[in-house]
C-alpha cells in the first residue's frame, strides 16, 4: 500500500563491484524523498556517481535492491524508468535545432506535435532560453546549451531529475548564477533532484539533503545546517567546510553529560570540546572547529598564557584578505597544523588587524570545538 511517508526511491543494502573484489558502493541504504533536493557529495572515486547510474538504470547493482514507489526497479531499462537526466557529457544532438532537442524526448513518447511545441516554448521559458528555438545547439554558449540540456530533462514532467556535475564545465560566476537558478526551477516544479557533485560550496548552497560519500559509504546524511555545524565523523568535518584541527590525547572530564571532554595538546595545554564518537580516556584524537567559531584576542588583551579558558597563545604567521574577510594563518605550537582564523570584515571596522609576527590569544568555544578519535 502506499503511504503517504513512503520515500520515492530506496536502495536497501545495494552494493556493486566491477571485479568482484572490490567494492565500489558497499551496504548502501538510502532513502530519498518526494520533491527534495539531494546531493551525492564526495570526492572522485566515492562511488556517488555509480550510485546516480545504478539509479538512471546504466549499472546494475551487484546485490541489493532500489525501489521506485515501493516497486523494485532493479531490472527496468533507462528509457523505461522515465527520469530527467543532465550529464556533464550528455551533449545535445548537433544537428538539429534546440527546439528539435528539447522535443526529442517528446517525440520519442509519441507526444501530439502541437503539445509538443506548446511544452517546448514553456520548457525554453523556464530556463531563460526563449526564443532560441530555432538556433543551432554550437551556436550557443556552453551556459546556454548547458540550460538546453536541462530544458530536454525537465521537458517531459518526469518525477525524478539526476544531475552529474552539470555545471563542472562552466566558469565560477555562471556556475554561481546557475547554482541559484536551479535551486529556484526546484522550488518551482517540486520534482526531485538528485544532484551529484564534488564541490561541498555547490552542495551546500543548493540542497535540502547532502549525502556525503566516502570509499563507496554515505558516512552522513542530513540537512546543510546540520552537515557544517554537526559532522559526525572526521571526514565530513574535513571534507565540508574549512576545519582547524587541533592534535592531542583525550582526557575525560565527565561534565555535561559525558559530552564534553578534554583534549590535552602536546604543550600540556587543555581545551574543552565535545566528544563526538566517544572516544574512550587516552586515546589519540583531533579536535575540529570551524575557522569563523575562533575568537581572537588581540595582542596586549591578556596577562600571560592560558588566560581565559579553552584559550591557546599562537602568532599570526600569514594575512588573507579575501574582501569580506581576513583569513588569519596562526602558528600553534609544535606538531600542530596551522590554525586558520576567519575575520568579518565591515566598513566600521576601526581596529587594525594583526600583522604577521604579532602574538594574539586564539579561543576555542567548547561547543564547537568537535573531537573526532583518530
Amino acid at each position: 500500500t502506499m503511504t503517504h511517508a513512503e520515500p520515492l526511491v530506496r536502495f536497501s543494502g545495494v552494493q556493486k563491484t566491477y571485479d568482484g573484489e572490490q567494492l565500489v558502493v558497499r551496504a548502501l541504504n538510502l532513502d530519498i524523498q518526494r520533491g527534495e533536493f539531494l546531493s551525492l557529495l564526495g570526492p572522485s572515486g566515492s562511488g556517488k556517481t555509480t550510485t546516480l547510474m545504478m539509479l538512471a538504470g546504466f549499472e546494475s547493482p551487484t546485490s541489493g535492491d532500489i525501489l521506485l514507489g515501493g516497486k523494485q526497479i532493479t531490472g527496468t531499462p533507462p528509457h523505461k524508468r522515465n527520469f530527467g537526466m543532465v550529464f556533464q557529457n550528455y551533449a545535445l544532438f548537433p544537428h538539429l535545432t534546440v527546439g528539435e532537442n528539447v522535443a526529442y524526448p517528446l517525440t520519442v513518447r509519441k507526444v501530439p506535435k502541437a503539445e509538443q511545441a506548446e511544452r517546448v516554448k514553456k520548457a525554453l521559458d523556464m530556463v531563460r532560453l526563449s526564443g532560441m528555438a530555432d538556433r543551432l545547439p554550437t551556436r550557443l554558449s556552453g551556459g546556454q546549451q548547458q540550460r538546453v540540456a536541462l530544458a530536454r530533462a525537465l521537458v517531459f514532467n518526469p518525477q525524478l531529475v539526476l544531475m552529474d556535475e552539470p555545471l563542472g564545465a562552466l566558469d565560477k560566476q555562471l556556475r554561481e548564477h546557475m547554482q541559484i537558478e536551479l535551486k529556484e526551477l526546484h522550488r518551482q516544479l517540486g520534482v526531485t533532484f538528485v544532484y551529484v557533485t564534488h564541490d561541498q560550496g555547490e552542495a551546500l548552497t543548493m540542497s535540502d539533503r547532502v549525502a556525503v560519500f566516502n570509499e563507496g559509504i554515505i558516512q552522513q546524511l542530513a540537512d546543510v545546517e546540520s552537515l557544517y555545524e554537526t559532522p559526525n565523523n572526521r571526514f565530513v568535518a574535513g571534507f565540508v567546510g574549512d576545519s582547524t584541527v587541533l592534535t592531542g590525547t583525550l582526557h575525560n572530564q565527565g561534565t555535561h553529560q559525558g559530552a564534553q571532554a578534554g583534549l590535552q595538546l602536546p604543550s600540556g595545554q587543555w581545551l574543552q570540546g565535545v566528544n563526538v564518537n566517544q572516544a574512550p580516556q587516552g586515546a589519540a584524537v583531533e579536535a575540529s572547529i570551524r575557522p569563523e567559531r575562533i575568537v581572537l584576542h588581540p595582542p596586549g588583551t591578556s596577562t600571560g598564557p592560558n588566560t581565559g579558558p579553552n584559550t591557546v597563545p599562537a602568532t599570526v604567521a600569514r594575512a588573507i584578505y579575501y574582501g569580506d574577510h581576513l583569513r588569519l594563518m596562526c602558528d600553534i605550537g609544535p606538531g600542530q597544523a596551522q590554525a586558520t582564523v576567519k575575520l568579518p570584515l565591515t566598513r566600521a571596522d576601526a581596529n587594525p588587524h594583526p600583522q604577521p609576527g604579532a602574538q594574539v590569544q586564539l579561543e576555542f568555544p567548547p561547543v564547537s570545538t568537535r573531537i573526532y578519535a583518530l
